[in-house]
């Protein structure tokens, strides 16, 4: 099919050959020459109409992004069951043919941030054996894979936002304590009505944070992709996750860390009076919780070692409180690997000291706002990459963390030794 400047050509080529036949010949157009050319000039002009409305069309496209294809859209359709390597593989996988065959130095990006430390020595590079085949394509798992941790996380337990601006402001709620700001009363006729004054609330404002690291690996990385897929599944996204993890607890909020929740005013504390008082403890915390905040908990993070005391606690048959090896307790139901905690998703991560726990309504209390997701990119023009024959690819993701309402965290301090009858903590900060 002719396009519109092709038929415009046409046109104009049999005007001009119809004018140099009669130049040629020496002589006037004919009434019928002339008639031509003017028929073939009106063609000539609408061509040109439709050629600039054609433009038009195309830069307000472009201007407003490019349909895609339904292969595009097929591919990416295909894209949510990847995991953050495959996805990040296949995009990149491309362009580092074009690094490895040109020879010159180039950077390259997947072009996407995917929705979910600190910069490290660079070491030596990850090398692995070459399949002499050249490219290799992933085998694709068409499984959504969201995270690649097996347990929940800290930032799956908390609430989850997105933002475009570079910062976030926001307001914590304040105890509202009756005694003081009033209450609602029954009213006698013709008698005042009482006030009620809420407490003022606390304006903060978070910033963006960065989290990011790389690594390196070899020139020959380009001829075994699925190498690639496992070193950003298995050791960036998971490192980059676990530091995230400790970040959102224990983030000091100095420089350019997080300010994690363990570090913020108004969370509450419980203690337990013993060993034999943990678990009762633990249930005190998720009742502040409510009495608070009028929310319920929903999570209990806890340290392995800790867990494990709970886990293999035994009443005073020797049976297992939370189920045995092979059944439940006292021979009912299954085995459950990681049993809730008073019916509470348990967390358990070593990012939370050992003797510690931390009870709270994660969902609702706080929210991790991430702009866009991690990005992974890859070079080999950083530092001596070139002249190595190795890439560099880096993750990284920027987030901040809002905790709107503290005291819906409670933080335990658990106890190894007897129980001395002592009912535990009952005050809260």
């Amino acid at each position: 099919m002719t396009t519109y400047m092709e038929q415009r050509d046409t046109a104009l080529k049999a005007a001009r050959d119809i004018a140099e036949k009669a130049k040629t010949e020496s002589r006037e157009l004919t009434v019928e020459e002339a008639e031509q050319i003017n028929a073939k000039g009106v063609e000539i002009t609408e061509l040109n109409e439709k050629i600039k409305a054609a433009k038009s069309a195309n830069d307000l496209l472009a201007s407003l992004g490019a349909p895609k294809s339904a292969e595009q859209e097929k591919a990416e359709e295909s894209a949510l069951g990847l995991s953050l390597g495959d996805y990040a593989t296949r995009n990149l996988k491309d362009a580092l043919v074009r690094i490895k065959e040109r020879g010159r130095g180039t950077s390259v990006s997947t072009g996407h941030e995917f929705p979910r430390s600190g910069v490290k020595a660079a070491g030596d590079p990850h090398q692995v054996v070459t399949t002499g085949t050249g490219i290799l394509q992933p085998q694709i798992d068409q499984n959504v894979v969201h995270q690649h941790v097996e347990r929940p996380t800290i930032a799956s337990w908390l609430g989850a936002g997105t933002i475009d601006a570079t910062a976030l402001k926001y307001f914590v709620e304040k105890a509202f304590d009756p005694s003081e700001g009033g209450n609602f009363g029954y009213v006698a006729e013709n008698a005042r009505k009482p006030g009620i004054t809420f407490p003022e609330y606390d304006e903060v404002t978070e910033s963006l944070k960065k989290i990011a690291g790389w690594i390196k690996i070899s020139d020959e990385m380009a001829e075994d992709l699925p190498f690639l897929v496992s070193e950003i599944n298995n050791r960036l996204l998971y490192q980059l996750l676990m530091f995230e993890e400790d970040a959102l607890l224990n983030g000091s909020g100095t420089g350019s860390s997080i300010t994690g929740i363990l570090q913020r005013e108004g969370v509450q504390t419980e203690a337990s009076g013993g060993a034999e008082d943990n678990l009762d403890a633990l249930y005190r915390a998720l009742t502040k919780v409510q009495l608070a905040t009028g929310l319920s908990a929903d999570g209990v993070v806890m340290h392995p070692l800790d867990y494990q005391a709970l886990r293999l606690s035994k009443d005073g048959n020797g049976q297992y409180l939370a189920g045995g090896p092979f059944l439940g307790q006292y021979g009912n139901g299954g085995v459950t690997l990681q049993p809730p905690v008073w019916g509470q998703t348990p967390i358990i991560t070593t990012a939370i000291p050992q003797g510690k726990a931390l009870v709270g309504a994660g969902k609702q209390a706080a929210t991790v706002y991430r702009k866009g997701g991690i990005r992974v990119e890859t070079s080999n023009i950083d530092g001596e990459d070139f002249t190595h024959n190795r890439f560099t690819v880096l993750a990284e993701v920027r987030e901040l963390l809002a905790v709107r309402q503290p005291s819906a965290f409670v933080e335990v301090t658990l106890s190894d030794a007897p129980a001395g009858g002592g009912g535990g903590d009952e005050s809260g900060e």
